[in-house]
């Protein structure tokens, strides 16, 4: 099958059929499935066996329309990449705090593919989501401004919006990365790599903002020969990570930009006889065992919050001003970071 072939369209049922097959009339076969009175408690239960029989589902997105957009129940979720521990902790938090206020999640990943996001965008607006909460990769979102105006909440999670005024929850990426270039800088290092995701991400920047205020305050010049950035996936940052260690001088510490790149430099160090200091940003699978120093929050607070912001959208008051919040972070210390300067010069 080539990739313009058109999709194969599934042989569902129709209502009429397990109309036919319980012996009543279609409206009635509407009415026992939707839970609706007037129908006899045997005949309900006969309509939903032959439902059952015949695999019959109904038109949620059909139904919905029928009642208006605003009586959607589905919240969609457009994350950077699901494959992320970050954003299936995050999608976690979110959808738990949905689902007991009667909303479900649905989730799509852009792979960080700004036409990817306008598309997913444009698809779950039409398919009428009752909010969207968006982890963006979009340089701007002036055109999301034509959905606000029509009552659609959004909420921008660990990436602010740009040109829109919306809820958003992010993380204090400038305050960790300080708190980990002062680790290191204590410890003696003046010769850190930083390995960053793509150059173009918000939370990029603001992570190299915070590390840079305090390598320049403590006199270090230069340090941006040690910055390597787009190393978006744990094979090119394990790259990333060979080609600094092999620089004369290397750098004596390391400070990888999320988890991906963190992964990427514990394999590259990996049977290293003198392995440079190191800290990442986002906790790491198996960062404990491995011991694995990090700067460490909570995504499922981040997905709670989100929800929050959500709700008080839908069912507060719409004209309240924009609100972001700012989650805090923290310097994890295990053994990585202990590492000393195997020099002093350079």
């Amino acid at each position: 099958m080539t990739a313009d072939a058109p999709l194969k369209q599934p042989g569902r049922p129709s209502l009429i059929q397990v109309a036919a097959l319980s012996g009543v009339s279609a409206k009635t076969a509407s009415r026992a499935l939707s839970g609706e009175g007037y129908v006899a408690a045997k005949t309900r239960q006969r309509v939903h066996e032959a439902a059952d029989q015949l695999g019959y589902r109904p038109n949620g997105v059909a139904r919905d329309l029928r009642r208006g957009a605003k009586a959607s129940t589905l919240v969609g979720l457009i994350s950077g990449d699901l494959a992320n521990p970050f954003y299936s902790r995050l999608a976690s938090g979110l959808e738990r705090k949905l689902r007991v206020n009667g909303l479900q999640l649905i989730t799509a990943s852009t792979e960080e593919n700004p036409e990817w996001e306008r598309q997913l965008t444009d698809t779950l607006l039409e398919r009428r989501v009752r909010g969207l909460v968006i982890a963006s990769t979009m340089a701007g979102h002036d055109h999301l401004a034509g959905e606000r105006i029509h009552g659609i909440p959004f909420v921008f999670v660990d990436r602010p919006p740009v040109g829109l005024s919306a809820d958003a929850v992010l993380l204090d990426n400038r305050g960790g990365a300080r708190q980990a270039a002062r680790h290191l800088v204590e410890a003696g290092h003046r010769r850190i790599g930083v390995i960053g995701d793509l150059s173009r991400l918000f939370t990029h920047r603001d992570r190299i903002g915070g590390f840079a205020e305090v390598v320049e305050t403590a006199g270090i010049t230069g340090w941006a020969d040690y910055l390597l950035e787009d190393a978006h996936d744990v094979a090119t940052a394990e790259r990333a990570v060979r080609e600094l260690l092999g620089r004369t001088p290397a750098p004596t510490a390391l400070f990888t930009l999320n988890n991906r790149i963190t992964t990427g430099a514990v394999r590259a160090l990996r049977g290293h006889p003198s392995p440079p200091a190191l800290i990442g940003f986002d906790e790491l699978d198996l960062g404990d065992f491995l011991g694995v120093s990090v700067i460490t929050h909570d995504p499922e607070e981040m997905g709670r919050w989100a929800a929050q912001l959500l709700l008080d959208q839908l069912f507060g008051d719409a004209d309240e001003p924009a609100r972001h919040v700012v989650l805090p972070t923290r310097l994890l210390v295990r053994d990585s970071s202990e590492r000393p300067p195997r020099d002093l010069g350079g």
